[in-house]
């Protein structure tokens, strides 16, 4: 509990630090820094897979979307249609990572990473879609800027495997979700 309290302190005051520099320094942060420290913090939170493989994940699916708005501004056209193609293309593409990586990389991060992108950029897309070349990579970089806070903070505070709950621990390694026997061990069981 205590490390818990920690973590959400630290990263409140890191959070808001962020956007006072950002106003400092002029860095026009202030419009992702609760999205961008927020996600950043869940990648590194969630103990799915090691912490490499999850910023692995979150950066594909980040990248994919920015790919998708390059797309919608190049390729698509600017209808419902195109919308639905270029979402059902980045988030095809999000599964393929997954897949594609034998389950090291967990899908959720390609998902979380996709929708930063969208999160952040979709207001300034939609108000100036010509502009996406100049845009974006502002947009992109501030995200990226922001979330690396998060994780970077989070990482160093937040639980270690070692501190997992028991019930976590004490799962047995058959029963692993990528186990392709542990469906087999439950059937036979219940017969």
């Amino acid at each position: 509990m205590r490390r818990t309290l920690l973590v959400g302190a630290v990263l409140t005051v890191a959070a808001t630090l962020v956007v006072l520099l950002s106003d400092l320094l002029d860095l026009k942060l202030e419009s992702v820094a609760l999205l961008g420290v927020a996600v950043g913090a869940v990648v590194a939170l969630v103990p799915d897979r090691s912490p490499l493989m999850r910023l692995v994940g979150f950066l594909a699916g980040f990248g994919l979307a920015w790919v998708g708005y390059l797309l919608r501004a190049g390729v698509f056209p600017d209808s419902t249609g195109g919308r639905a193609v270029t979402v059902a293309l980045v988030l095809g593409l999000c599964v393929a990572v997954a897949a594609a990586s034998l389950g090291r990389i967990p899908l959720w991060t390609t998902f979380l990473g996709a929708a930063a992108m969208a999160g952040a950029y979709e207001y300034t897309f939609a108000a100036a879609m010509p502009e996406v070349l100049s845009t974006s990579p502002t947009a992109a970089t501030s995200l990226l800027m922001t979330a690396a806070v998060g994780f970077v903070l989070v990482s160093l505070l937040a639980p270690r495997d070692a501190d997992a709950p028991a019930t976590r621990r004490e799962r047995p390694a058959k029963h692993h979700q990528n186990d392709p026997t542990a469906l087999d061990d439950m059937m036979e069981k219940s017969k």
